[in-house]
């Protein structure tokens, strides 16, 4: 898993706009949840990641971008790459908290990203006990007879879960069969 690394002096504003991206990203506990559960593939913290230096270049190539248009991209993204869709409001608490941070360094203060910083520093190793209380409601067939009180792995519904972290739902894809009666086989990507 990759780490927000200290920024170097040579453009601290740069620098610590885009330490403060990545510690507002990674402290953000649905995206963390997707990807501890790789919901995003085997690349979901490299997703992540991505999304970091995609928001900096974002605020760097656009300065007009608002907090807005940043959570319609934190949202897109949630969905397209983890197939999460978040409706707690987070995505816009993260995006207000990165445009609190590009307006910060614009101004030349970076005491709060650096208390950031220190803060990720200190709890960096420490499981984080939010996450831990989650776990992802599988996709479950319309099979009602299998309750979790017969299972008993505690597991939770898909209707449990909290809103915010439930899965989109994936459509099935029903397998085609020629005249020969072979079985077309479609990559997930194309479904």
């Amino acid at each position: 898993m990759s780490q927000p690394t200290q920024p170097p002096t040579t453009n601290p504003a740069a620098h610590y706009l885009d330490l403060g991206i990545t510690l507002a990203i990674h402290n953000w506990p649905a995206l963390n949840l997707a990807v501890q559960s790789n919901w995003g593939g085997p690349t979901s913290s490299d997703k992540r990641d991505w999304l970091c230096g995609a928001i900096s270049e974002m605020l760097s190539d656009r300065p007009e971008t608002d907090a807005e248009d940043l959570e319609d991209v934190l949202i897109q993204v949630m969905n397209d790459e983890f197939d999460v869709v978040v409706d707690d409001e987070s995505a816009g608490n993260v995006a207000d908290q990165i445009m609190e941070i590009k307006g910060q360094t614009t101004r030349g203060e970076f005491g709060e990203i650096q208390a950031m910083w220190e803060a990720w520093q200190n709890k960096k190793g420490k499981p984080d006990a939010g996450i831990a209380a989650f776990r992802r409601g599988e996709d479950q067939e319309d099979d009602d007879e299998d309750s979790d009180e017969e299972d008993g792995d505690g597991d939770m519904d898909m209707d449990d879960a909290p809103p915010a972290l439930v899965r989109a739902p994936r459509e099935r894809v029903e397998p085609e069969v020629d005249e020969d009666g072979f079985t077309t086989v479609v990559s997930k990507k194309k479904r």
